[in-house]
């Protein structure tokens, strides 16, 4: 096998059945699977009086359902080998945010679920962790309006947004040996707003 080998896949993870198809062919096509990054995630922000079900639904089938469908379907073919899964939770799943009741939920919902995989599966070699960022330069943090942006800024110790490749660079250390010591835990990735 040759490492460099990458391949794209398109699915749906908030979907059940997508899900597992996706899992099948990683396999089929790579022999194993080592690493899982549970990234997928919206926001419908709105103070819980204005959300609708459908919003509450939305942000749980993409930030919550979608890390159980993967790492459920994923831990068969990691049971033989071993492996690490990577969940990306929020700083907003720690400490909660107001206008984001559906976000919070599904964000906290990830941490304690990340614990609960890691005592199910430790002695299986599986390690899990969530990773925690803050207020990061993405699309969602773009649309934010000045003043929004001037606000968390000076909440932030280190006074600016993290970037992708930061948050990326904590995933790779929870993937790699570095960290095989490392499950259950929450890395949070936010220039010490979480502190």
């Amino acid at each position: 096998m040759n490492w460099a080998t990458t391949r794209a896949y398109q699915s749906d993870a908030g979907d059940y059945a997508q899900a597992e198809t996706l899992v099948g062919e990683v396999v089929k096509d790579f022999g194993k699977l080592d690493i899982l990054i549970n990234n997928a995630g919206i926001t419908r922000d709105t103070l819980l009086l204005r959300m609708t079900e459908q919003q509450w639904d939305e942000v749980m089938q993409t930030n919550l359902k979608s890390v159980f469908n993967m790492t459920k379907h994923c831990l068969k073919p990691m049971i033989r080998s071993g492996g690490s899964i990577i969940n990306m939770s929020s700083v907003v799943g720690v400490f909660g945010q107001a206008g984001q009741a559906n976000y919070a939920a599904s964000k906290a919902g990830i941490i304690a679920f990340s614990k609960s995989i890691a005592k199910e599966y430790g002695s299986r070699g599986i390690r899990c962790n969530a990773v925690a960022p803050g207020f990061i330069e993405t699309e969602m943090t773009a649309v934010l309006d000045e003043k929004t942006r001037d606000g968390y800024l000076s909440a932030i110790p280190m006074k600016r947004l993290g970037s992708g490749e930061e948050v990326a660079n904590a995933c790779v250390f929870l993937a790699s040996d570095l960290s095989s010591y490392v499950s259950g835990q929450v890395l949070s990735v936010c220039g010490a707003l979480n502190t």
